[in-house]
């Protein structure tokens, strides 16, 4: 197995098209961009298929957002894969919307599904951080998160999915360091 790329979200319709999506959003695309079908299994969803010659897993843990430690413990009891193999794709509020940020391990930065892994598997993954903003009041996050995309955000929402898209490929291609570097000097999308 190359590369295992692991997509944040919430299940259930509702949450499709919310910002606390945006790894789901991008597996899902992905999937769709190489013809890889998802299947059920490990309390998520899985594809697998050859990209660039490359064995690649695609995962969405079903477990609600807090609890993706959960269903990425159960992959790995079942899928040896190396955890710097794992990345790790999920929405950021520190990154303006549109910014993407490549890094290997580091702490949870208060994303609760991050550290539900983190307390599963221990920091030493690599992530994929897409950035979302922030609200204006602190005490708004919650909802800001699992709310809908703004009109502008949704006009976005496609080439930002290119973007990470690009990103994912040049990983399987070449590797961490060469997508860190290309990628997350990249200014956010206007």
């Amino acid at each position: 197995m190359e590369w295992a790329f692991i997509g944040l979200g919430n299940p259930g319709v509702e949450y499709r098209l919310s910002r606390h999506n945006m790894g789901f959003l991008v597996v899902d695309g992905f999937a769709q961009k190489y013809g890889l079908h998802w299947s059920k299994g490990f309390e998520g969803e899985w594809a697998f298929g050859e990209i660039k010659a490359k064995e690649i897993l695609l995962f969405k843990p079903l477990t609600f957002m807090n609890l993706s430690g959960k269903a990425i413990g159960k992959l790995l009891n079942q899928v040896p894969i190396p955890k710097e193999k794992l990345l790790v794709i999920h929405d950021d509020l520190d990154l303006p919307f549109g910014k993407l940020r490549l890094k290997r391990g580091g702490g949870d930065g208060g994303h609760k599904g991050v550290r539900s892994i983190i307390e599963t598997i221990g920091p030493d993954f690599p992530r994929l951080k897409l950035g979302i903003g922030r609200p204006e009041k602190k005490e708004e996050v919650i909802q800001y998160v699992l709310s809908p995309f703004s009109e502008e955000e949704l006009k976005k929402l496609p080439h930002l999915l290119e973007k990470a898209h690009a990103l994912l490929l040049t990983l399987i291609e070449e590797g961490l360091e060469p997508a860190m570097n290309l990628f997350n000097r990249e200014t956010p999308l206007t």
